[in-house]
């Protein structure tokens, strides 16, 4: 059996081969709110960025120091330091507001109050003490109260929070309970319609569906309602949850979901509703989805062989040793040539002191001849 380390890269080789291909479409950015598979592991094993409150909890004041728009419909609150990453999410707001109105086909958002914290501390004075956001949440949305609350800082990693995708996601909660008038809704339909309308349904969550999809490990939606308790399991969860939404709001099934926003807001129970809006039920529709999932994950059968594995790490285990040697090679020829650079340079300083030193040789052997004469015979030197 191959390790799951394998299977996740083949898995991310399909996700970017789908990618190029424009075999689906997805964001750079996680699920808002969740936290990483390893500590989600320790969490309550339900996404808990909606607490469940009643309408009726004290809700504590705004820090004194805080700065606060007020938009009619939105009243923002946040530091006064951070205003220029206010700015964006306000000039936006209105334009959050238009389009989930015009998605769940009511009005949604009449007063929603946002606060925006330094860090989860802060966050969690300005919350419900009867509902505190979860330790690894950068946003809630508190439905019943019409309250969100967003840090600017991750409380995990210490990352700055996107903080445009964490207030549409936070409002997306809000519009869909507005919608459906309070009503119940499964928690993977709640988790999936705000990871769609932010736009966060990312890379990692494709690579984690395409996974699934790849080695059948897909969970019902049946089971979704309290989420998984391992990590992987629920970085699987929220992946369905947002992919399955994106089936259902198809633009050809756009009407379908209107339909079934209205009659979940009439009264009718969600599995009804879908039933009646769709006109076929939970099992059915998630049979198409999981063919459509394949369709878009599963574009070459091969790759669920063992062997093609194997040939493809033996591929990049050989390509490595290739592109080593070749580095090597060249490591080597530089050196060499190098080396025949500072020999030229050796043997031409060589030659010229050489030179020098037979010159100067030249210089200590001059011949000093003195003038002679002759006289009655005999050689005389004059000196």
């Amino acid at each position: 059996m191959m390790s799951r380390t394998l299977q996740k890269l083949v898995a991310l080789v399909v996700v970017l081969f789908c990618t190029l291909m424009g075999a689906s479409s997805v964001s750079a950015q996680p699920s808002l709110g969740a936290a990483p598979a390893q500590e989600r592991a320790q969490e309550p094993s339900v996404p808990l960025d909606t607490p469940r409150v009643m309408s009726d909890v004290v809700v504590p004041s705004v820090p004194a120091e805080m700065e606060t728009r007020n938009l009619g419909w939105l009243r923002i609150s946040y530091p006064p330091a951070s205003r220029e990453r206010i700015e964006p999410v306000i000039a936006g707001a209105e334009l959050v507001k238009e389009h989930l109105s015009a998605r769940f086909g009511q009005p949604v958002l009449s007063n929603v109050e946002v606060r925006i914290a330094r860090s989860w501390e802060e966050m969690a004075t300005m919350a419900p003490a009867v509902a505190p956001p979860p330790k690894y949440a950068s946003g809630v949305a508190y439905s019943p109260l019409h309250l969100v609350l967003v840090t600017l800082v991750a409380p995990r990693t210490f990352e700055a929070v996107n903080l445009e995708e964490t207030v549409r996601h936070e409002l997306s909660h809000i519009a869909l309970s507005d919608a459906v008038g309070d009503a119940h809704l499964p928690r993977w339909f709640q988790e999936g319609v705000a990871i769609h309308e932010s736009g966060e349904l990312g890379m990692t969550r494709a690579t984690d569906l395409s996974q699934a999809s790849l080695w059948g490990t897909l969970i019902p939606l049946s089971d979704l309602d309290r989420f998984p308790a391992d990590g992987y399991g629920v970085s699987v969860a929220y992946a369905e949850s947002g992919d399955f939404v994106r089936y259902l709001m198809r633009d050809e099934d756009a009407p379908r979901f209107l339909h079934l926003v209205q009659r979940v807001r009439d009264g009718q129970r969600f599995d009804g509703a879908v039933a009646d809006a769709y006109g076929s039920d939970m099992r059915k529709l998630e049979y198409q989805w999981k063919q459509d999932v394949s369709r878009r994950y599963s574009f070459w059968p091969g790759l669920l062989t063992g062997s093609f594995l194997w040939v493809l790490v033996v591929f990049a285990l050989s390509w490595g040793y290739i592109k080593r040697r070749r580095r090597q090679k060249q490591i080597m020829a530089r050196w060499a040539k190098e080396e025949a650079y500072e020999d030229a340079l050796i043997a031409a300083r060589r030659a010229v002191l050489e030179s020098e030193a037979g010159v100067a040789a030249t210089a200590t052997h001059v011949v000093v001849t003195l003038p002679v004469v002759q006289h009655e015979g005999r050689t005389h030197t004059l000196h």
